[in-house]
């Protein structure tokens, strides 16, 4: 529901006893948050509330766009492109590298945000601003070896010379997701301005603040405000006009809208990447660290209360150690902290919404019901918040349960039994997702070739997700209905980019010169073209 405020600031009224109610007051400085969302380009006057998943406790409202609010947006971002992609290569690099400082500077104000928006738990926040600083730091110190130009062999050796550039799209859009709102809302925003675009972003409606803040301190970094643009509004509203302005489109979020605004972006010819849905399988294999791969499981599971899109909902585990395992990683899920708290003191916080503790209460009640047995967890924790959920392990999930082969994208996971490991690679490659995977075994070398098997973007050896997420050279994205495109890595600042070859041709033309007939010069060609397979050319 939407509220009126003529004068497009924030809404001051509310309960009137905070010492009783959290929703009384504001989580955040009314003054605070109406410095952030002045960056919204919004002119309807309409504000949409914004409640923290951790006790209802308001945060704020914030200004809604409009579809020409959005034209407006991509207009000026055009504007803007145009100036900024004539700074140089080393100006740009340098503003990241401010960014990585900032960032670090101020974790304990970003970390508060995104608490207060999303509900995660603060070690899980930190690893959000932490990705954000090795992105800035990685592209800014490979921004030569990624956009450079460069020289490539030409058709005549010495006589076709021939550069290779990479030029910007433009305008970029990113429509980012609540789960992880300040990384997913700058770490594919940086390669695109590095390469020289603007952007317009839509963050999600859940999460806009933490969104809000990135924007202000990359305006403090030294970007130009004006090459990001912030929209705010419903994507079934505000989507569209943005897919039909920008040059080239990020998405991440579900399956389904991927789909939609792939077939958006289609109809205009553009470009896209998209990290969607997963159903992300771990392998313990016989030879695994028990204790190990019990922690690093825990970690791949519920991180986020499971809201992360690399994060584990299907286990699969050798006969040899299934026990033993079972019973560590039980053991090692009921001893989780759960709580509403902005400090270090907890290990897992909330899910965002009703609408995600609906499905997370939904699949394992349906799970249960057809026969499913609950190892820990199970059971929703309304007496420490709206929307908290325990840690769940389910044993004896079979393909007629929702939570089989459907998301979950909560803190569920289910435990398999295999013997043969051909058997459990074909059971982790089922279904339509290939996201992210994981492989436990001490032998490296064998876990590597099963790796190269598994039908997933990215696949972490002796560890859930932290090795391919925080490895910024290496592509990170999906497979099969988990996506297309990739993020991180050359990949992930040459998508932002055309490139275009220019080629200048010295002495002779190509075609016949010197007299010579189209006869002679095609026996000539031939010639010259076994000369040079026989020197090894390319």
């Amino acid at each position: 529901m939407s509220a009126q405020n003529p004068a497009g600031g924030p809404l001051l009224h509310g309960p009137a006893d905070p010492e009783h109610d959290p929703r009384a007051s504001y989580a955040l400085e009314p003054g605070y948050t109406q410095n952030l969302t002045r960056r919204i380009l919004s002119t309807t006057g309409t504000t949409a509330p914004v409640e923290s998943p951790l006790n209802g406790q308001p945060v704020a409202h914030v200004p809604q766009s409009s579809e020409a609010d959005v034209r407006e947006a991509v207009a000026r971002a055009r504007r803007a492109q145009e100036a900024w992609a004539r700074t140089s290569l080393a100006e740009r690099s340098a503003a990241l590298l401010r960014l990585h400082d900032l960032v670090l500077d101020r974790q304990d104000e970003i970390c508060d945000v995104i608490g207060v928006e999303s509900g995660k738990a603060r070690k899980d926040a930190f690893l959000e601003l932490a990705h954000v600083a090795l992105t800035a730091r990685y592209y800014a110190r490979t921004a030569h070896a990624h956009l450079d130009s460069r020289r490539v062999p030409g058709m005549f050796p010495a006589l076709t010379h021939v550069e290779v550039h990479h030029l910007p799209k433009g305008v970029v859009g990113i429509i980012s997701p609540w789960n992880y709102p300040f990384t997913l809302a700058l770490c594919d925003g940086l390669p695109a301005l590095l390469a020289g675009n603007a952007v317009v972003i839509k963050p999600d409606a859940q999460t806009m603040l933490t969104a809000l803040l990135g924007a202000e301190l990359l305006e403090q970094a030294g970007f130009p405000p004006e090459i990001w643009q912030v929209v705010a509004g419903p994507g079934r509203d505000i989507g569209p006009p943005l897919i039909q302005g920008v040059d080239y489109v990020c998405f991440t979020g579900s399956t389904a809208t991927g789909k939609l605004i792939a077939g958006q972006c289609a109809d205009r010819l553009i470009g896209c990447s998209l990290e969607l849905g997963g159903k992300n399988p771990i392998l313990i294999l016989r030879d695994a660290a028990v204790e190990k791969a019990a922690e690093g499981t825990a970690r791949a599971s519920f991180s986020n209360a499971g809201q992360l899109c690399v994060s584990t909902e299907r286990l699969f585990v050798a006969d040899q150690i299934y026990d033993r395992f079972v019973e560590r990683f039980v053991a090692r899920t009921k001893a989780m902290t759960l709580g509403a708290t902005l400090d270090w003191s907890v290990d897992m916080g909330t899910l965002i919404s009703a609408d995600q503790l609906e499905t997370v209460t939904a699949h394992v009640e349906d799970a249960v019901a057809k026969g499913a047995r609950v190892l820990a967890g199970g059971r929703a924790r309304p007496d420490l918040g709206p929307y908290f959920y325990e840690p769940t392990i389910l044993e004896g999930v079979t393909p007629d349960m929702t939570c089989f082969g459907h998301e979950t994208f909560g803190p569920v996971v289910a435990l398999y039994r295999f013997h043969d490991e051909a058997d459990a690679v074909a059971r982790a490659n089922a279904g339509q997702y290939g996201l992210n995977g994981s492989i436990y075994s001490q032998d490296g070398g064998r876990a590597r070739q099963l790796a190269r098997q598994i039908k997933c973007g990215t696949v972490n050896i002796n560890e859930g997700f932290g090795s391919t997420f925080g490895s910024l050279a290496a592509p990170m994205g999906g497979m099969r209905e988990s996506g297309m495109g990739r993020r991180q890595g050359s990949e992930g600042i040459l998508r932002y980019t055309d490139t275009q070859s220019v080629a200048t041709q010295r002495g002779v033309r190509i075609g016949p010169s010197f007299g010579l007939s189209q006869e002679q010069y095609a026996k000539a060609l031939t010639v010259s073209l076994r000369v040079l397979n026989k020197l090894g050319r390319a």
